[in-house]
C-alpha cells in the first residue's frame, strides 16, 4: 500500500465508520497521545524503565500505527499530500545533510 493509498482508505474509513474527523485540535492531542504510547514501549523495551503488569502485552507496531493513522487523518484534514510532503522532505534533508553526517566524528566507530 503506498502512502497515498492509506490516505485515501482512511479517508473513507472515516467517513463510513468513524462518522466524521475529529477536529484537527483534537487530532493533534491524540497524536500526542498516541507518541507518548509509542515512547512508553520504548523506554520499557530498551531504555532502562521495567515493564508494569499493565504494559506487558503492549505492541509496538499496533502503537505506531496508531500514530501512522491520526497523522494521516491530519494530513487529510489539512489538504497535505504525504508522499509529495515527504518526497520535498528527503530532497531538503539530503541537500542539507549531504557531508554533515558523514563529518560527525559522533557517529564514527
Amino acid at each position: 500500500m503506498t502512502i497515498k493509498e492509506a490516505q485515501a482508505l482512511i479517508d473513507k474509513w472515516i467517513s463510513t465508520t468513524g462518522v466524521r474527523y475529529f477536529n484537527e485540535l483534537t487530532n493533534t492531542a491524540i497524536l500526542m497521545e498516541e507518541v507518548g504510547e509509542v515512547a512508553r514501549i520504548m523506554a520499557r523495551k530498551y531504555g532502562e524503565q521495567s515493564f508494569k503488569k499493565s504494559d506487558e502485552q503492549v505492541d509496538l507496531a499496533d502503537e505506531m500505527a496508531d500514530v501512522l493513522f491520526v497523522l494521516m487523518c491530519l494530513a487529510n484534514q489539512t489538504g497535505i499530500d504525504l508522499t509529495e510532503a515527504l518526497a520535498k522532505n528527503l530532497e531538503k534533508k539530503s541537500i542539507r545533510d549531504a557531508e554533515r553526517h558523514l563529518n560527525n566524528d559522533k557517529l564514527k566507530s
